[in-house]
């Protein structure tokens, strides 16, 4: 039976301020837990950063070529390094919506063991799924900036004609140019959160319904859909709370750096102190541990959002509690009523039934 704080979870369908401050509320209740989760693989790509900073600020002052080439393979390394922690951080975001979903439905504990028990039961699979998430962010990236700055192009180009030709004032050029750039910046943004978002429920339907990386992606785009609002909203206070994070984390650098005479923000970067350096990437790291869980627990509760408003995850919820969890079916069985959280391991096939005239299962050689 479910817990006291599952009945009286409610699963009517959310909006964008109900999902932030349910969000919020589930991140204070689980902080340390999330923290402990999110922290190595964050701590991996620091270091991967570090390395990166250090190697090019010194390709810049060094004077010898053996130096030149250790520096360069130092960077080389700190970006191979960076990615490592990335996947890292993706795989175990993944892991942890399994933990999430659980937690919302069942009242699972949410604990860092857990979550990586399930990142070990499925580490392939979310590194297949880490790697093409990746891959389709960047494309979909790419194709949204190439899109705004050829609307931009075009734009500015025949604006200049328009106005060499028409000889308008200059204040009205300069105020369609803004509007205009911050318009199409943002239709921009939309189109990137339109196609990136079909993937965002890939992890959760992976870990949750026990299904393939290719399987996975295409439940996501099923269930992705008409949500583009609300992931720009979890996207945008996401950024500000990490920016607020940064900035706070960046107080007591500056100041040290203030007490030693020091100015970042008219200093060459190249000539930065080493400690400097390796402060600012520690604060960008710290600020990425204290953000990562708000995104993953975002996303989940968006994709038991998506199966309430259309699959009636609530009528299942109901049914739980008050007639227990439904059985697990075989594998390969396909049926309306399916459990909605698959089992972590998947009961084996039914064997076939032996021949007839043979107990053991043995059959006559001809």
């Amino acid at each position: 039976m479910a817990s006291a704080a599952v009945k009286q979870l409610q699963l009517a369908p959310l909006g964008a301020g109900d999902l932030i401050d349910r969000t919020v509320r589930l991140y204070r209740r689980h902080f340390m837990a999330l923290i402990r989760a999110s922290a190595p693989p964050v701590l991996i790509g620091a270091v991967g950063a570090v390395m990166w900073s250090v190697g090019v600020r010194s390709v810049a002052l060094t004077e010898s070529d053996e130096r030149l080439v250790f520096y360069v393979l130092l960077a080389v390394a700190g970006v191979f390094v960076r990615f490592v922690g990335l996947l890292a951080q993706l795989i175990v975001l993944g892991g942890a919506s399994r933990n999430l979903v659980t937690h919302l439905l069942w009242g699972e504990p949410v604990t860092a063991r857990l979550i990586y028990r399930s990142v070990r039961s499925r580490f392939w699979g979310l590194l297949g799924a880490s790697l093409a998430m990746v891959a389709y962010l960047l494309v979909t990236a790419g194709l949204a900036i190439f899109l705004w700055y050829l609307v931009l192009l075009i734009f500015f180009v025949g604006g200049a004609l328009l106005f060499a030709g028409t000889g308008g004032p200059t204040w009205l050029a300069a105020v369609a140019a803004v509007v205009f750039t911050l318009g199409t910046a943002v239709l921009s943004v939309w189109l990137f959160f339109f196609t990136s978002g079909r993937a965002a429920y890939v992890p959760q339907v992976m870990m949750v319904e026990g299904r393939g990386v290719f399987d996975s992606i295409g439940r996501s785009v099923v269930l992705a859909r008409g949500n583009v609002r609300r992931l720009m909203a979890m996207f945008l206070f996401t950024l500000v709370g990490g920016y607020s994070a940064l900035s706070l984390l960046f107080v007591p650098l500056g100041w040290a750096a203030y007490l030693r005479g020091l100015n970042p923000f008219t200093m060459d970067a190249a000539r930065l102190p080493v400690w400097y350096t390796v402060g600012a990437e520690v604060a960008l790291q710290l600020s990425v541990i204290l953000l990562a869980p708000v995104w993953t627990m975002g996303l989940s509760l968006l994709y038991v959002d998506e199966r309430v408003r259309h699959e009636g995850y609530d009528i299942e919820l109901l049914a739980a509690q008050r007639l227990g969890e439904i059985p697990s079916l075989p594998r390969g069985v396909n049926a309306p009523l399916a459990p909605a959280i698959a089992a972590e391991a998947p009961p084996p096939a039914p064997r076939p039934p032996a021949p007839p005239g043979s107990v053991l299962g043995l059959t006559d050689r001809a």
